[in-house]
């Protein structure tokens, strides 16, 4: 299963609560008693279903990525974005953090890719639907679009791939909203994530963690201002190059991760 996805600092873990952490550890206290796994797979089920009936949809998120240097020392990678879509394979992905500021653009005949910091785009024939191009990025050009594998037209059966264990572990706050904590397995990942409680299920928060990449780096994604049913702005897709924008060939743009060059990643996205 790929996971690539292209958003709240985490608390942190006070002195007390590091050592609560170790005597647990150590003295074998077990893990929080989840539920059967028919609940956490229904309950993705739903959110899937109810996200791909959403024929115009978007939303904000922010994204921690992790990576492992050869030091085997941790870091983190921060960046923020918005989401506009409207299917079949019409789309407006921006992306901004310290060191890439990237817009993706479908409008249905066209994907422009547009580095906003150099001030540069290259562009590629939009055939086919959503899924056909979120694979064909992937694939030909190395590029992701941020939360893509929620936003399938089959978005259950692309989680669900490879899945070994299901937990549906309780219930959660993620950014003030109340939602049902899920758990799986998958050979090389563990993820999670967090669906809103109520009739728009909708995914808060999902975590990655790469278990085949020595301390474990975590891919971190938090969605917000969720919006259903609202049809886009009639430009909302189209693309202007700006004053001074040059046209490349989309090889060109390697240099548009959230990670700054120099720096070795812990794992897939």
């Amino acid at each position: 299963m790929n996971r690539r996805i292209c958003l709240h600092p985490r608390a942190a873990l006070t002195k007390s609560v590091l050592g609560l952490l170790a005597a647990m550890a150590v003295t074998g206290v077990p893990a929080p008693v989840a539920s059967a796994e028919g609940d956490a797979r229904s309950i993705v089920k739903a959110m899937a279903d109810y996200l791909s009936r959403q024929e115009n949809l978007s939303l904000k998120f922010d994204a921690d990525v992790e990576v492992v240097t050869p030091a085997v020392e941790k870091i983190q990678f921060s960046a923020s974005g918005e989401v506009t879509m409207s299917r079949p394979n019409k789309f407006r992905i921006s992306r901004t953090g310290g060191y890439a500021d990237v817009e993706l653009i479908s409008d249905g005949s066209n994907v422009t890719v547009f580095d906003r910091g150099g001030n540069r785009f290259a562009q590629v024939p939009a055939v086919g639907s959503f899924d056909t191009l979120v694979d064909k990025l992937r694939t030909e050009t190395m590029l992701e679009l941020p939360g893509a594998d929620l936003l399938l037209s089959k978005p259950y059966e692309e989680l669900m791939a490879g899945v070994l264990e299901a937990k549906h572990l309780g219930r959660g706050v993620v950014g003030g909203v109340e939602c049902e904590h899920l758990a799986f397995r998958n050979l090389d990942t563990d993820w999670q994530i967090w669906v809103e409680v109520g009739d728009r299920p909708l995914p808060c928060k999902y975590v990655i963690t790469s278990k085949a990449v020595g301390a474990a780096p975590q891919y971190t994604l938090r969605f917000r201002d969720w919006k259903t049913g609202v049809s886009p702005a009639p430009d909302a897709f189209a693309f202007k190059p700006p004053e001074g924008a040059s046209g490349v060939a989309i090889t060109l743009l390697k240099d548009i991760d959230e990670i700054p060059a120099g720096v070795v990643p812990g794992g897939p996205k």
